[in-house]
C-alpha cells in the first residue's frame, strides 16, 4: 500500500504558474508509475500527465501539452506537476495516482492508489 498527499494548489490568475507536489509513503516509491489527473465540477476525470513504467518517458493530455511538465524525485518520494500558462479551463481538483499493474497510463482504472486532491482555480 502507498499513501499519496498532494499540495501546491491555489487561486491564481490566468497566465500564472503553479507547481503541485505529491509525496508518497508506505512502499518503495520507485516501484510505481505515477500520474496526474484532474476533475472539474460536472465533468469526467481527465488524464493530465504520467510517467511510463520505466520512468523514462512522459505522456501528456492534449489540453496541457507544452504547458505542463511532470517530474519526480525518487530521493524524496515526490512527483511534481509544473503548470505554466494556466487558463481558466485548467480549474479543477488535481489528483496524483500510482499504478503498478499492466494497463495504459491514461486510464484512471489502471491506478491503484490516489491522493485526496488539491484544488487549482484559475481566474480570468
Amino acid at each position: 500500500q502507498v499513501q499519496l498527499v498532494e499540495s501546491g494548489g491555489g487561486l491564481v490568475q490566468a497566465g500564472a504558474s503553479l507547481r503541485l507536489a505529491c509525496v508518497a509513503s508506505g512502499r518503495t516509491f520507485s516501484n510505481y508509475a505515477m500520474g496526474w489527473f484532474r476533475q472539474a465540477p460536472g465533468k469526467e476525470r481527465e488524464f493530465v500527465a504520467a510517467f511510463s513504467r520505466s520512468g523514462g518517458v512522459t505522456y501528456y493530455g492534449d489540453s496541457v501539452k507544452g504547458r505542463f511538465t511532470i517530474s519526480r524525485d525518487n530521493a524524496v518520494n515526490t512527483v511534481y506537476l509544473q503548470m505554466n500558462g494556466l487558463k481558466p479551463e485548467d480549474t479543477a481538483v488535481y489528483y496524483c495516482a500510482a499504478r503498478t499493474g499492466p494497463g495504459g497510463f491514461a486510464s484512471g482504472i489502471n491506478y491503484a492508489y490516489w491522493g485526496q486532491g488539491t484544488q487549482v482555480t484559475v481566474s480570468s
